[in-house]
């Protein structure tokens, strides 16, 4: 048996589909360990987590929260994960430093598929993870027919720990197959242990066999045993469970009721023996020494700005140096430990704890510093979710630009799955997310705690346009207004360039008809005029050749003759055909294959082109679809996927190429284009 007293804090994510209840059993592993008085609930909003405003408003998880309680001489840090896809940059940075990840999911197998990306992510990591099914007594199927839609979403062996005791059509309690013991529900108390009836006798016999030959599949020891049908004793199936989760080999499956409190005692147990340790964690993700690794940068409280972060190899104090991975140095300010939205100073943190540091300014999610010594770790940076989805914002004051600025900076320290910038051609302040809700919930928060109000519209699309045939143009300008005048003349040719060319200018003057010194105006007019075609856009692919023109000695200038190429090229355009070109991204979409031809006719409903679905490498019954679609249609492509899929599709989208717009469609933006803005 592993020595319990030398574990130390425990890191543990709650993770699983949205409405599964983690923030609910996250409330009730706090009250059964005593670490609150009485068991809130997320519907009253009097949980512990989700005390934000955005979570309080919208039910639901919208941020990591943070929660811990001691339970038998143990310290136990829960990280409760949101569930929602538009929150899972929190998911990522709360897997980044958990020891064990606890994935919280409802006993219904029709809803089995929601888990598989979690799943799959959690193996994509290496993090040892087990399974709780809440809502127990919510249970209408069978707990092995939801094993049964759930292993294909599995590398590892779900390893069934309990069965359940039925009561008609409710479930009344459990046996635990390791200890064989049953267990009567008792609602608001710890769960009655009562003799193992004779009709259960069979079935448990059955199901602890099959969770041994699981175990034995790692363990030659064990598979002698059973093969010799020699009695294993308690240690090597509780040592087999221990080592076999922490390495990721079986996931061991648990239920119960959140909100009743059946089955938490039990699930306390589970993660007592189970869950690695922080040195484990440490040697898992490559750090080395006494490190603090920071996984989230909070803005949302009365002490300013809080580096969240696990204490790895040695303790923490306030004012410690820290030193970052290039080297440079830092002095820890005050010391905070968090439980939810609250947070009490602390002097000294200890090893495997969790902690926020105060100024250390410089600091990002996923930094690793050293505590004095420089922090040496082969672990892969973190990933954030991609930010498929903008919205274009404006300050209805210009006085709030500024404001703005710092608190979009302040919003994307604490999320990384959001970022910010200028379009430089449109000139718009675009804000980028996850999908819809996601931005939503970041634009709430940017006007409840910053006091800052934008406007939202679509993306201006970046529409292009270039020319069907080449055309012959004169450009003059010519200015008489007392004094010198302003005198340019150019000849010039255009001709179309393949997609993708972009601009060339040629000089075929000869004989002295322009003067060298101002031959680059005539190319600067030239851009000019490109940078707002006949039809409204920017001009590309276009060659132009300057071939003939003339000077006067007196009122020529290199600004007359910027002016003169303008107007040749304007002219030269309207002349050459012009046409729309509209940018087409390369889309890739993950989801269920249940869904696929959904999917496809979506997509064709979007003028999108499809190029192919095969099977998602290692899912179960996923398929990877491939199509071309105008950046035009990807606005709302998420939402619109996630309702054809139980709100599980994805998709990643990249520019590729730029296409010709149909006719009529091409008269239709153009004429939004001419419109008053």
């Amino acid at each position: 048996m592993v020595d319990e007293s030398r574990k130390g804090a425990r890191a543990v994510a709650l993770v699983g589909p949205a409405g599964a209840g983690k923030t609910s059993l996250a409330e009730a592993l706090l009250f059964a360990a005593g670490a609150i008085p009485r068991l809130g609930s997320v519907d009253s909003g009097s949980s512990v987590g989700d005390a934000s405003p955005q979570a309080r408003t919208r039910g639901g998880s919208t941020e990591l929260n943070l929660l811990r309680f001691d339970w038998m001489d143990d310290r136990y840090l829960v990280l409760d994960a949101p569930g929602s896809p538009a929150f899972a940059t929190d998911m990522e940075m709360a897997l980044s430093v958990a020891d064990l990840a606890l994935v919280v999911i409802d006993p219904d197998p029709a809803r089995a598929p929601l888990v598989e990306p979690t799943l799959r992510r959690l193996e994509a990591l290496g993090i040892p993870h087990a399974l709780f099914v809440n809502k127990i007594d919510q249970a209408r199927g069978s707990i092995e027919d939801l094993l049964a839609a759930l292993q294909p979403m599995s590398a590892a062996a779900l390893v069934a720990r309990q069965i359940p005791i039925r009561a008609g059509e409710r479930t009344a309690g459990f046996v635990d197959l390791a200890l064989e013991r049953a267990y009567h529900y008792q609602p608001g108390k710890r769960s009655q242990q009562v003799p193992l009836a004779a009709h259960l006798r069979e079935d448990e016999t059955a199901a602890r066999f099959h969770m041994l030959e699981q175990l034995a599949d790692h363990d030659d020891v064990l598979l002698e045993q059973l093969l010799t049908d020699e009695v294993p004793s308690l240690s090597t199936i509780f040592g087999d469970l221990a080592r076999e989760t922490a390495a990721g080999l079986v996931v061991p499956v648990l239920f119960g009721s959140a909100l009743n409190g059946f089955g938490i005692r039990r699930l306390l147990k589970m993660l007592r023996h189970d869950t690695p340790t922080a040195a484990q964690t440490a040697a898992r993700l490559g750090v080395e020494g006494q490190v603090v690794q920071v996984f989230k940068i909070s803005h949302g409280n009365t002490i300013g700005r809080l580096a969240l972060a696990r204490v790895f190899g040695g303790p923490l104090t306030e004012g410690a140096e820290l030193t970052g991975a290039g080297g440079e140095s830092s002095r820890a300010g005050a010391l905070f430990t968090v439980q939810g939205a609250a947070t009490v100073r602390t002097q000294r943190v200890e090893p495997g704890d969790i902690v926020g540091i105060a100024k250390v300014e410089t600091t990002r999610a996923g930094d690793l510093l050293g505590i004095v010594a420089r922090a040496n770790s082969v672990a892969t940076p973190n990933t954030w979710p991609i930010a498929n989805y903008a919205l274009a914002i404006a300050v209805s004051d210009h006085k709030d630009e500024v404001r703005l600025s710092t608190a979009l900076n302040r919003l994307v320290e604490e999320d990384p799955g959001l970022r910010w910038g200028q379009d430089e051609a449109s000139r718009e302040t675009l804000i980028h997310g996850i999908n819809e809700e996601h931005l939503t919930v970041a634009l709430d928060r940017l006007k409840r705690r910053y006091g800052v109000a934008v406007s939202v519209r679509p993306p201006s699309v970046a529409y292009q346009e270039t020319v069907r045939k080449g055309a012959t143009q004169r450009g003059r300008h010519k200015k008489q207004s007392g004094g010198h005048g302003q005198f340019g003349d150019v000849v010039i040719e255009i001709r179309p360039l393949q997609r993708g060319e972009g601009f060339r200018f040629e000089d075929r003057i000869t004989g002295g008809a322009i003067p060298r010194q101002w031959i680059p105006a005539v190319e600067q007019g030239v851009r000019d005029a490109m940078l707002k075609g006949p039809l409204g856009v920017q001009v590309v692919d276009v060659a132009v050749a300057l071939v003939d023109g003339s000077f006067h000695s007196v009122d020529s200038s290199e600004l007359a003759f910027r002016t003169a190429g303008r107007i040749a090229m304007a002219e030269a355009l309207a002349a050459a055909t012009p046409y729309l070109l509209e940018p087409i991204s390369h889309v890739t979409i993950h989801a269920p294959g249940s869904a696929t031809s959904r999917i496809n006719s979506a997509v064709a409903a979007r003028r999108g082109q499809m190029l192919g679905v095969t099977p998602r490498d290692g899912w179960s019954r996923w398929d990877g679809i491939e199509a071309l679609l105008p950046e035009a249609e990807l606005h709302g492509l998420d939402a619109e996927l996630r309702a054809l899929s139980q709100g599980m599709a994805r998709y990643e989208a990249r520019f590729d190429h730029l296409a010709e717009v149909t006719a009529k469609l091409a008269g239709e933006i153009v004429q939004q284009l001419h419109q008053p803005a």
